[in-house]
């Protein structure tokens, strides 16, 4: 009889990413309480922007362990829908590795890149409060991310409308986050609407669209 290799790739390291990003979480409530009951309320109450965006401290340690929480869910929401429609021979936690650094990176880069336009024009403060505005809305997000991603894993069976109506709740998230992030800046950005539209075309469309280009490659 002629032995044939068996390849069992094990799922147990994505329950221990969702352990971690639960722990995450608790740690963020224990940590920063009142912050993070304010945070639970994001699009209810324009508290948690009107009271800690005034701190214009977007990598307060709260705003750092939600950040954590939304590169490991949206990288695993990623990791998911890639594996439903493509065929990969890389291992699923390498796989995964590949999407999360890919996600971080491209994250990190665009933050980085505000804050030195921000510098360029001498406009620091109001660049940093907008950095602080997009990431509270995207981590807010994540979480619903995190909870449609675990019900994928765990209850659900993954399909392409499943994937199709998450990730167009997701972009109708981001775009109402963003609607009302520059309805708050409405005044400057009349005045330089020229720059706020090469702005929008070069770091917020084109970083997706090469992300997109990168994973499916």
């Amino acid at each position: 009889m002629q032995a044939i290799e068996r390849i069992n790739n094990s799922q147990d390291w994505i329950t221990l990413l969702f352990l971690a990003c639960i722990l995450l979480l608790v740690l963020a409530k224990m940590l920063y309480p009142q912050r993070f009951d304010e945070f639970i309320n994001l699009f209810g109450s324009g508290k948690f922007m009107a009271f800690k965006g005034k701190e214009n401290k977007a990598f307060h340690g709260f705003n750092i362990l939600m950040l954590c929480v939304q590169l490991l869910a949206v990288s695993a929401f990623l990791f998911i829908a890639y594996r439903y429609f493509f065929d990969s021979e890389l291992p699923s936690l390498i796989l995964f590795i590949r999407i999360f650094t890919a996600y971080t990176c491209l994250i990190l880069l665009k933050t980085g890149v505000e804050k030195i336009v921000g510098n360029i024009f001498e406009i620091d403060e109001k660049m940093d409060y907008y950095v602080f505005q997009k990431i509270s809305y995207r981590n807010f997000i994540s979480l619903f991310v995190l909870v449609m991603t675990i019900l994928l894993v765990y209850t659900i069976k993954v399909s392409m409308v499943i994937l199709a109506v998450t990730g167009g709740l997701m972009l109708l998230a981001n775009a109402i986050a963003l609607f009302i992030i520059y309805r708050r800046n409405q005044n400057i950005i009349e005045t330089n609407w020229f720059y706020f539209i090469l702005y929008l075309c070069a770091l917020e469309i084109a970083p997706y669209f090469i992300l997109f280009k990168l994973i499916t490659r």
